[in-house]
């Protein structure tokens, strides 16, 4: 199945022209990637995904555990969290080739009400994250997903059925019970899910953590340990890179000066948005932007070329 798989997605890349980087579908939430060289950190807030590498290697950091997935394995991520990932093993002979789904919250809920037996969440409240293999029910899935992106009619018939059957193998095969953790509507996990949502949504505010502790129905102290425990880093230091990722957004697709970023997400003095930049990115706002403005560019002449 992982050379089914390989070839299907290999087979994508280049009826949309070839080369290397990253490869939208037209099925909301599902990227490929391929690069030819091994990339550096990058950071950005993670979504509920499921991240699957078919060659090469890839690292996430989260905090400080360091978590390393290859060929015919996946990354679950099953909260919105910060971490910055790299490509660290890729070659144009063997180029690094994966693909991001994103996970439907809602319908990950509802297969696991449909479960005869629901899976063990695991006692504690580790970090929503691991690596697992890549079996063949799941391979088959993603095969059934690439094929499907190259049929636009037949996306809104089975795509929905696809991400179902998807759910259906994370939530029953061996870390089902930390998946079901962000599924289960009372649990801590999705009560400081809550307050992440709430949080994204209202990040250019000025937000206290009893506020957010309201939102999740949890005590401020609580509160506090599990956001902390569960994503890495703290409420205030979660809304910094929020602010500081949107910033970047607002540069690079909007044409937004340094000064106009800072003060739409929320900061008084374009210096210290200038220094939180650049400690976060370790490039300050300006490159930055115009090093992301080039890539694009390079994307856009190759999906042009491809057209």
């Amino acid at each position: 199945m992982s050379s089914a798989l390989l070839a299907e997605v290999t087979g994508y890349i280049e009826s949309q022209g070839g080369g290397e980087g990253l490869f939208p579908t037209q099925l909301g939430g599902v990227n490929i990637l391929r690069s030819f060289q091994e990339r550096m950190p990058m950071r950005q807030i993670y979504r509920p995904s499921l991240c699957v590498v078919i060659e090469g290697a890839k690292e996430i950091l989260f905090g400080e555990d360091r978590l390393r997935y290859g060929s015919m394995q996946c990354l679950v991520v099953s909260m919105e969290m910060p971490a910055s990932g790299r490509i660290v093993q890729a070659s144009p002979e063997v180029p690094y080739l994966g693909v991001t789904i994103d996970l439907d919250v809602a319908m990950l809920r509802e297969v696991l009400e449909q479960l005869d037996t629901s899976p063990v969440a695991p006692a504690g409240h580790g970090r929503c994250v691991f690596v697992a293999q890549v079996d063949e029910p799941l391979a088959e899935c993603i095969v059934r997903l690439i094929r499907m992106a190259q049929t636009p009619k037949a996306i809104p018939i089975l795509y929905p059925s696809v991400m179902r059957e998807i759910c259906y193998w994370l939530l029953t095969g061996p870390n089902g019970g930390e998946l079901c953790h962000l599924a289960l509507p009372e649990s801590n996990t999705m009560r400081v899910a809550k307050a992440i949502y709430f949080l994204r949504d209202n990040f250019a505010k000025t937000l206290r953590v009893e506020q957010l502790a309201e939102v999740a129905r949890m005590s401020p102290s609580s509160f506090h340990q599990h956001f902390k425990v569960l994503t890495s880093v703290t409420p205030l230091q979660f809304q910094k890179q929020l602010r500081l990722l949107e910033a970047r957004r607002l540069m690079v697709a909007e044409a937004a000066s340094v000064e106009q970023a800072a003060y739409q997400v929320g900061y008084e003095s374009p210096s210290q948005f200038s220094r939180e930049y650049s400690r976060m990115f370790a490039v300050a706002p300006k490159q930055d932007a115009l090093n992301h403005q080039r890539m694009y560019s390079q994307y856009a002449s190759r999906k042009a070329r491809s057209a």
